[in-house]
């Protein structure tokens, strides 16, 4: 039998029962149907029914999708939500109704249509509708038409207000929007940078000028400089009158983020930099001659650096890809540029330099202050690492079979330097290496300073790089340094160290080290 048989043989039948208090499970027993086919068949008859739900917070069960009432509710208060709460059903299920009704649209606003809708929505409400008859025209819930008339905006899940208040969802924080940083104290929420004029200053400004103060001591006031208290009267007087409210309003507006950039809103201006890039001028040129040109037009003024981030940004590009072939380097990407000798930090924490040494170290007059290197193998894949003492010239390597990055140098530099007393613990210097990116937990763990040499300055290392040389008659270059375990590394080691040194007095590096463990 067809479904459409199956609704008019039981639908009637079905109905009385739901109506009586009969669960649907139940009912499709009586009629000979399953669950499904019932749940279906009600639906088709405009009966729509559900599993009864548990007791909720008041002990009420889930209602009936009551026409009447969804759509009064609707024309009420233009909410979906609203209306589908007066009859204790789903938002879909109220929304099918409306739907049917012609009341609510099956399509949702793309996000470019948006902005039409917001237009369309003023308008009617400008010429006298209601929010809600609004926002059921445009096809927007009635909250969204209330925001805009109001002028909040939504960024995330947060909502900005014209006055800077922000109301965080996520957190349930309210707080004021920062122009570029906040300051916030025990007594009340944070504030606009004390750089920036305040609705405060700027009526402590009319003020002012209606009792004929002078612009210096209005700025002494509220302790401004006097530049900043001129530019804000030129710029927001009508008629002579400063109007200190409605300049707090376009400062509000002003500072909101994020907003386009002035190339992308301002046609005019835009075609003014493309036709100069296309003439070869450079954006510093384009920007010096648009103020020459246009000195009362500060519509037409740009700086260079705009110019520049809408050619080389893509979020912030407004120009034809063709014109940033206009520049004379040709190029499409922006090269960083630094000062003569200055180079980017090497690593995440702060380095200590070579030149901040204490003397003690420099002089080797104190024992205890070390230099080490890595001696690499083939294609730098394998690795040993090496420490000297600078006083006694004492050698110790480090065997790290596997990996040289910087978690296993770290790693094998605390346990060697753990073995020695507190007192040979004093400092190391190595090279600007990656594998030192580690070098603060280092400092940490062992309570030893470290210093960085200059790029490229490995005579700093002196000792450290002589001894690098001779452990090569060892571990030639250009061989697998893996293959040579922690026995085989001691025993090199006891044989550096057992070697006369002239700078020592023809003492032994051992012996040296031996003397001053027994002296302590």
């Amino acid at each position: 039998m067809s479904f459409l048989e199956d609704c008019a043989r039981f639908g009637d039948q079905l109905a009385k029962l739901v109506d009586a208090g009969v669960p649907v499970k139940e009912a499709a027993v009586a009629v000979g149907l399953s669950g499904d086919r019932c749940y279906a068949i009600l639906r088709a008859i405009g009966r729509p029914a559900g599993q009864a739900r548990g007791p909720g917070k008041r002990g009420d069960q889930r209602g009936v999708a009551d026409r009447d009432v969804i759509v009064a509710v609707f024309d009420k208060t233009g909410s979906i939500n609203q209306a589908a709460k007066a009859c204790r059903v789903s938002h879909s299920v109220a929304r099918r109704i409306l739907v049917v009704e012609g009341l609510v649209t099956t399509e949702k606003i793309p996000p470019k249509g948006k902005d039409e809708a917001k237009r369309r929505c003023m308008e009617l409400l400008a010429a006298g509708w209601s929010t809600a008859q609004a926002a059921r025209e445009v096809g927007v819930n009635v909250r969204t038409a209330r925001d805009w008339r109001q002028g909040i905006r939504h960024v995330n899940n947060t909502r900005i207000y014209p006055d800077g208040r922000v109301v965080d969802y996520n957190h349930g924080t309210v707080y004021k929007q920062p122009v570029t940083s906040v300051t916030c104290d025990d007594a009340g929420p944070p504030a606009i940078d004390g750089r920036y004029l305040s609705i405060e200053d700027r009526v402590a400004i009319a003020d002012g000028l209606l009792g004929r103060d002078s612009l210096r001591a209005i700025a002494d006031r509220i302790g401004k400089n006097v530049s900043t208290v001129s530019r804000e009267v030129r710029r927001h007087s009508i008629d002579g009158r400063y109007l200190p409210y409605q300049a707090d309003r376009v400062a509000v507006a002003a500072r909101a983020r994020p907003k386009q950039s002035k190339l992308v809103v301002n046609t005019v201006l835009r075609e003014a930099v493309e036709e100069g890039l296309s003439r070869k001028l450079s954006p510093e040129q384009i920007s010096r001659r648009l103020r020459r040109d246009h000195p009362d037009d500060e519509s037409m003024w740009v700086s260079h650096e705009t110019i520049y981030q809408a050619l080389y940004f893509q979020a912030r590009g407004s120009l034809k890809r063709e014109v940033q072939q206009a520049l004379r380097t040709g190029r499409t990407r922006r090269k960083p540029h630094r000062k003569e000798g200055e180079r980017y930090q090497r690593f995440t924490d702060p380095m200590v330099m070579i030149s901040d040494r204490p003397a003690e170290v420099e002089d080797r007059a104190i024992p205890g202050h070390w230099e080490g290197d890595l001696i690499t193998g083939e294609k730098n894949q394998t690795a040993i690492g090496t420490l000297v003492e600078r006083t006694t010239r004492y050698t110790m390597l480090l065997h790290l079979p596997h990996e040289h990055d910087a978690q296993t140098v770290r790693d094998a530099l605390i346990a060697t330097m753990s073995t020695l007393p507190a007192h040979l613990r004093g400092s190391l210097t190595w090279d600007q290496g990656a594998e030192m990116a580690g070098h603060k937990q280092f400092s940490m763990a062992t309570d030893m300073a470290v210093y960085f040499c200059d790029p490229a300055s490995p005579w700093q290392r002196g000792s450290n790089e002589n001894t690098n040389g001779l452990l090569r008659q060892y571990f030639p270059k250009g061989t697998d340094l893996s293959i040579y375990g922690p026995e085989d590394l001691e025993h090199v080691a006891q044989e550096l160290n057992g070697r006369p040194r002239k700078t020592l007095g023809w003492d032994t590096p051992a012996e040296r080290l031996r003397d001053l463990l027994l002296a302590n």
